[in-house]
């Protein structure tokens, strides 16, 4: 029998997949934990498609004010009426993803942050004439979502820097409540600037934007950020306390990002699938997020959903397509003949112990070849079997997906 329930194919929107019933496991115990836990700032680094961006909204629907609270119904979070009575829809929330901001030079990705700071700022029309700011606050209000001639969000470099401060102040003093931050994909921008030669320019203008919205911010209540890497505190977080990262090889929240294999397995006897459980588990299993075994969503999702229609029968491979390998490629041209010979090794089961190292600056990776394992550990391509006694890393290549790649990208750039 065929489930009616569709799957949240690239839907990355918590209100959209409640709303239209789609099929959503339940991340919602991530609410419980980042308030239990609370941290100033929380940053998140997980490689791509694990699900940072849906638990980013679904963050937002619930601490926004105004939110639609059945969206809550039935999952984990509903159990904990206090929670729910005292955080659900009682902020003001600034959300905004950096996953656009990718320009070709300097001045097109600032304009691009531009635009989606006054966008954002846009969402909130009932400030320009809020009786609770002073005319002073109002204006403020005005120059964040002014148009340029070209009809676009434009601001000088100081409102720029600002924005994200001033925004979140005028917001508390709205509301009467300070102000929740959430930033998905914080670390884009550098990826692009790094790649097409203005890091050094976009470095200091997030590190002013991040260091006036997280650092000296008194009408924020908390914030949470996510991205693959983990970019230096030196490089754009520098003075910030209270500042909480949370990798792929930390244990707190490890389950929230990613499926697990009870998860996994609900999924498939939900829709008659346990016959490809090993099949799954093979292509798409084999992540280690602290001491969980964790299944890349993106994958599972999409080959259920292929089943479902009869797209595929044999799983596929669509994780590779899915963000640029530019980073990787740029190693692997400078690789020598050792590293071949341990990517070889990789290809073939076997195992290499490396140390790692999860706080660099872009500049960072190209510094040192060592730098490799490290950046093929945190963007997904290997991960953790164990640790040795001299700290060093036991690192695998996670499934046959995976696999793939290595074989049929990663040895062909060796060619090259």
């Amino acid at each position: 029998m065929i489930r009616e329930t569709a799957l949240p194919v690239g839907i990355e929107d918590f209100a959209t997949i409640r709303r239209e019933n789609l099929y959503y496991i339940d991340k919602t115990g991530l609410i419980k934990g980042l308030l239990k836990n609370r941290a100033y700032v929380n940053l998140f680094t997980r490689p791509r498609r694990f699900g940072k961006t849906l638990n980013m909204s679904m963050l937002r629907c619930f601490f926004e004010s105004g939110c639609d609270r059945t969206l809550f119904d039935g999952l984990e979070i509903a159990k904990d009426q206090e929670a729910c009575d005292k955080y659900m829809g009682k902020f003001p929330v600034i959300s905004i993803s950096m996953k656009a901001v990718a320009g070709d030079d300097f001045e097109e990705a600032r304009g691009m942050l531009c635009d989606l700071v006054g966008r954002e700022a846009a969402r909130f029309p009932f400030l320009a004439g809020s009786d609770r700011l002073s005319e002073t606050e109002r204006r403020q209000y005005s120059k964040l979502i002014e148009l340029n001639e070209s009809g676009v969000f434009s601001m000088a470099d100081e409102l720029l820097k600002n924005s994200l401060l001033i925004l979140s102040q005028l917001l508390q003093k709205h509301f009467g409540q300070k102000t929740i931050v959430l930033i998905d994909e914080y670390d884009v921008p550098l990826d692009q600037a790094y790649r097409a030669g203005y890091y050094d320019s976009m470095v200091k203008l997030v590190r002013g934007l991040f260091g006036q919205a997280l650092k000296t911010n008194d009408s924020l209540y908390f914030a949470v950020l996510t991205g693959c890497l983990r970019v230096s505190r030196e490089s754009i977080f520098t003075g910030l306390n209270n500042f909480k990262v949370y990798t792929v090889q930390d244990v707190r929240y490890h389950e929230y990002f990613g499926f697990t294999d009870e998860e996994v397995r609900k999924m498939l006897d939900y829709y008659g699938m346990m016959e490809k459980y090993d099949l799954i588990k093979e292509w798409y299993d084999g992540y280690r997020f602290g001491d969980a075994g964790i299944y890349c969503p993106w994958d599972v999702i999409n080959y259920c959903d292929d089943l479902r229609d009869g797209s595929a029968v044999m799983p596929q491979n669509y994780w590779v397509n899915t963000s640029s390998n530019d980073i990787i490629r740029s190693f692997v041209k400078k690789a020598n003949q050792t590293a071949r010979n341990e990517i070889e090794l990789l290809i073939d089961g076997g195992s290499i112990k490396k140390e790692l190292h999860q706080e660099l600056t872009f500049r960072d990776l190209d510094a040192d070849l060592d730098h490799l394992w490290s950046i093929l550990f945190t963007t997904g391509y290997l991960t953790r079997r164990g640790v040795q006694e001299d700290g060093r890393s036991e690192l695998v290549i996670p499934n046959r997906e995976i696999r793939w790649i290595f074989v049929q990208q990663i040895r062909k750039w060796f060619q090259e």
